[in-house]
């Protein structure tokens, strides 16, 4: 099998949830230590950071890796999902892993996937950490897929534990209160490693404190500790909350014998994008019209964005939306200007919501647009209709930006 033989294999093996949704969400970790010990348990073989949240998971991983990898480290970072191409959830100081080693880990492994019944989820969480090994990276930034305490990451002992906040998303596997969703999260704290904690929230601060107590974990709530922060090419006002994260993270390795200078940090921090090629976050694609992309796509995540939104200079706003088809409309209604044009399309995922049905959602709620066939279809549109004064938004899901970028 070349490239894309191997990668369609491996989206065609038990549901991917970036396609199916929950139906792709495994209750245990089985099968996952099952493959780490054929593969001769790659995760004991590197040093490792754990990042869980609702929101701001992927920006905090990014910032982690980049700031370490400014101090001189070599570093792996494993984030889901990717939005173009399967390699970007796999890299090593801002490099995808090779086509060569993905087909080479599926042809080595492939007998024991097919009999173990792995899922996406799962093969690709082992090809990481045999990929991180064989490679001798000197620390990995490993991003949580969903949840936490049974998230195939969740095999790892890391040197720290982050967990960035909690908020409304993916309740039919994580619970429908923030009390249930944070104790799946808190299942990446371990016995005698630090957790830190990005936003103190009243409904999980006691969760997270008596979690922490039975594992003897230190925590460190960021945004109660941290006075002063500092500046990011991430440019979402959300960051805050991440950088915070971050220079608390930072502090607590420096603790443990990590050598990270101020220089290093504060080029860490101003480097992202160049660093680890993150896209998608608040990421201006031009200007006149400015056409803005932002991956928000929960009740948090968009409010966030939405007042960011609503602080921008423009005439005419035109929002190019997409969502998949388990998000709670009527969460995030509320959080969208009436005072915009709407362009309704449906991400090209088989969770993609169906682009009428979306409209019509929209439609009973007074926001008012026309669907197209496409994400692109609909951006070139709203191009069309906006004057060099006019603002283009373009989100709702990942999935919708991973088209345009």
């Amino acid at each position: 099998m070349n490239y894309q033989d191997t990668v369609s294999w491996m989206f065609q093996q038990l549901p991917m949830y970036q396609n199916k949704g929950n139906s792709a969400f495994k209750k245990d970790l089985t099968n996952t230590l099952k493959l780490s010990k054929h593969i001769g348990e790659p995760h004991e073989r590197f040093k490792s950071i754990h990042v869980a949240g609702t929101n701001g998971k992927g920006s905090t991983s990014h910032m982690l890796a980049s700031v370490l990898q400014e101090a001189g480290y070599k570093v792996g970072l494993y984030t889901s999902p990717h939005l173009k191409d399967f390699r970007e959830r796999i890299r090593i100081n801002g490099n995808v892993v090779s086509k060569q080693f993905v087909i080479g880990f599926i042809k080595r492994n492939k007998s024991f996937l097919e009999t173990d019944n792995l899922s996406f989820f799962e093969m690709t969480v082992g090809m990481a950490f045999d990929y991180f090994a064989k490679q001798e990276v000197d620390i990995a930034v490993i991003e949580v897929g969903l949840g936490g305490r049974l998230d195939s990451t969740n095999i790892i002992t890391p040197e720290l534990s982050v967990i960035t906040n909690i908020g409304f998303d993916h309740m039919q596997m994580l619970g429908d209160t923030l009390e249930k969703i944070a104790a799946e999260k808190a299942g990446i704290i371990k016995q005698n490693i630090p957790v830190v904690i990005g936003e103190t929230q009243t409904e999980t601060e006691a969760v997270f404190k008596a979690k922490a107590k039975v594992k003897d974990s230190e925590i460190y709530f960021a945004d109660q500790l941290v006075k002063h922060t500092l500046e990011s090419d991430l440019k979402g006002s959300y960051q805050i909350h991440n950088i915070k994260t971050v220079l608390q993270s930072v502090e607590v390795l420096q603790h443990s014998g990590y050598k990270i200078s101020e220089t290093q940090l504060k080029k860490g921090l101003l480097n992202v994008m160049k660093n680890t090629s993150l896209q998608g976050r608040w990421q201006v694609l031009q200007t006149q019209p400015k056409i803005i992309c932002d991956t928000a796509h929960n009740k948090e995540g968009l409010s966030c964005v939405m007042r960011q939104l609503q602080a921008e200079i423009f005439n005419v706003l035109h929002l190019v939306f997409g969502v998949v088809n388990d998000k709670d409309l009527h969460s995030i209604m509320p959080l969208l200007p009436k005072n915009a044009t709407y362009y309704f399309c449906k991400p090209d995922v088989q969770r993609g919501l169906d682009v009428e049905a979306l409209r019509s959602v929209f439609a009973r709620n007074g926001l008012i647009g026309k669907s197209y066939n496409s994400v692109n279809e609909a951006l070139n549109k709203a191009k069309a209709n906006a004057t060099k004064d006019d603002l283009i938004y373009v989100g709702g899901s990942t999935f919708v930006v991973a088209e345009i970028i």
